[in-house]
C-alpha cells in the first residue's frame, strides 16, 4: 500500500521519517458527492466516493487511481454510536464505538481485528483529538494548521495505515453530527 501512495512527495516524508499530514473537510461529503482528501502539499492523495443511490448512506475511501480502500456505511440495525468500516477487498477493518460514560472529553474506542485497539479522545466536534494505540500516538486531528473555514487537519504517524486512519475519522465525523 506504500508504494502505491508513495506518488506526488509523500515518498520523501516517508523516507524523511515524518508524519504525513492530510486536509480534511467538516461533514466529508454530501451522499452523492464526491471530494478529495489532499495531503499537506496540496496533492490529491485519496478520493471520497458518496454513493447516492443505496439504501444506507455509504462512503468509499478510495486511492487516487480509483482503487476502492475502504467502505463506511451506516447499519441500519447495529448499535446506535456504533460503525463499521470494511475493507475494499471484503472483511471487517475496523469497529468504532463511542464510550457510554464521557465525564469531561469525548472517547471513542477503535477496535482492529489482530492489533490493538485505539484510544480517541479530545473534542470531537471542534476537530480537536488524537488517536492513540496504548501509549504510542497514532494520529492527530486538529483545525489549527488550516486556517480555511470548514477544514481540519489529520496527522498521521510513520508505520501506520493512512487511508485507515481518514476512514475512521470521516466516520467517527459522521457519527458525532448525526
Amino acid at each position: 500500500m506504500r508504494g502505491r501512495r508513495a506518488e506526488g512527495g509523500l515518498r520523501a516524508r516517508e523516507e524523511a521519517g515524518g508524519a504525513h499530514r492530510y486536509k480534511m473537510r467538516e461533514k466529508l461529503v454530501s451522499i452523492g458527492d464526491d471530494y478529495w482528501i489532499e495531503d499537506a502539499a496540496g496533492e490529491r492523495a485519496f478520493k471520497v466516493d458518496g454513493k447516492a443511490l443505496r439504501v444506507r448512506n455509504t462512503l468509499i475511501i478510495q486511492s487516487r487511481e480509483g482503487q476502492d480502500l475502504y467502505k463506511i456505511q451506516e447499519r441500519m440495525l447495529h448499535i446506535k454510536d456504533t460503525m463499521e468500516i470494511e475493507r475494499g477487498g471484503g472483511g471487517t477493518a475496523a469497529t468504532i464505538k463511542k464510550a457510554l460514560i464521557t465525564p469531561v472529553r469525548d472517547r471513542w474506542t477503535v477496535s482492529i481485528p489482530g492489533e490493538q485497539d485505539w484510544d480517541v479522545q479530545g473534542n470531537i466536534l471542534d476537530h480537536e483529538y488524537h488517536i492513540d494505540a496504548g501509549r504510542e500516538r497514532v494520529a492527530e486531528v486538529s483545525k489549527k494548521w488550516f486556517r480555511v473555514r470548514d477544514t481540519y487537519g489529520v496527522e498521521v504517524e510513520p508505520g501506520h495505515d493512512d487511508a485507515l486512519i481518514l476512514a475512521v475519522t470521516a466516520a467517527i465525523d459522521q457519527m458525532s453530527h448525526d
